[in-house]
C-alpha cells in the first residue's frame, strides 16, 4: 500500500489552469484528489472527463482546510504516500519522485521542498517574495522551534502514518506554521530537498500578497498568546 500515491490539490477559482495541472500528473499513475474550496467558477466543469477524485466545500474555507479534507479522504482511500500540490501548476511534477524517495527509503516521515537549497532555484524567486519568505522562516522558527530553509513551500510529501498524526486547524495560510508545530510535537522525522518553483504571470498575480503575510504573523502571535 505504501506505493499508492495520492496528490492532494486544494483549488479555489483556478479555472482552466487547474485542468492543465491535473493533466500533467495523470501520466504518472498518481491518484489525484482535487478539493474545490467553494469555487464559483465552475471548477468541476474544468475537470470534465478526467479520472480524478473530486471533493467540494460548500463555502470557501481556505487552503489549510482544503489540504486537511483531501488528506483525510486520501487516507480513507488507502493512500500510502500523500503529496500536497498547488493548483496553479508552479510545482514540478518531475520532482515528485525525489520528494517521495526519503520516505520510501525509511529515512523520513515528511519531506518538504525548499527554494533556498540551490542557487538556481533561489534565483527564480522574485526579490520581494524572497524577502517575505525569509521573514516567514524567522517567525515560524521562533514560534515552532522548527528551523527550515523554506517554511511556506506547499510542495511536501507525507507517509500515511505521518498524515494521520497531523490535524490542521488553521484553515488559511497560517496552516504552514501549524504544520511545523505538528512535526515537532509528533516527533516526526523530516527532511528538506531542493524544489524548483515556476513563477508564471498567473501564479504571481494569484499569489499571496505581503500584506497577507503580516496578517498571518499577527494571527499566529495572537493564538500563541491565547493558548
Amino acid at each position: 500500500m505504501q506505493d499508492r500515491v495520492f496528490i492532494v490539490i486544494p483549488a479555489y477559482r483556478e479555472g482552466p489552469v487547474l485542468r492543465e495541472t491535473v493533466e500533467s500528473l495523470l501520466p504518472y499513475g498518481y491518484q489525484v484528489v482535487v478539493v474545490d474550496d467553494g469555487s464559483d467558477d465552475g471548477c468541476l466543469a474544468h475537470l470534465e472527463g478526467l479520472p480524478v477524485h473530486y471533493l467540494r466545500h460548500p463555502l470557501n474555507l481556505g487552503q489549510g482546510a482544503g489540504l486537511q479534507t483531501g488528506t483525510i479522504y486520501s487516507l480513507e482511500q488507502g493512500a500510502g504516500l500523500i503529496v500536497h500540490f498547488d493548483a496553479d501548476g508552479q510545482h514540478p511534477v518531475d520532482q515528485i519522485p525525489s520528494l517521495l524517495e526519503p520516505i520510501r527509503l525509511g529515512e523520513a516521515d515528511v519531506v518538504l521542498g525548499s527554494r533556498f537549497l540551490k542557487r538556481s532555484d533561489l534565483e527564480l524567486v522574485p526579490v520581494k517574495k524572497r524577502i517575505a519568505l525569509r521573514l516567514g522562516i524567522i517567525v515560524s522558527g521562533l514560534l515552532t522551534g522548527v528551523w527550515l530553509t523554506d517554511t511556506h513551500n506547499g510542495f511536501r510529501a507525507l507517509s500515511a502514518s505521518a498524515a494521520r498524526k497531523i490535524d490542521l486547524r488553521e484553515n488559511r495560510f497560517a496552516h504552514a506554521t501549524e504544520f511545523l508545530d505538528h512535526l515537532r510535537l509528533q516527533r516526526l522525522r523530516y527532511r528538506e530537498i531542493p524544489s524548483t518553483i515556476r513563477y508564471t504571470a498567473y501564479s504571481i498575480r494569484k499569489g499571496q500578497p505581503i500584506s497577507n503575510g503580516l496578517d498571518i504573523i499577527l494571527d499566529l502571535l495572537l493564538r500563541k498568546v491565547m493558548k
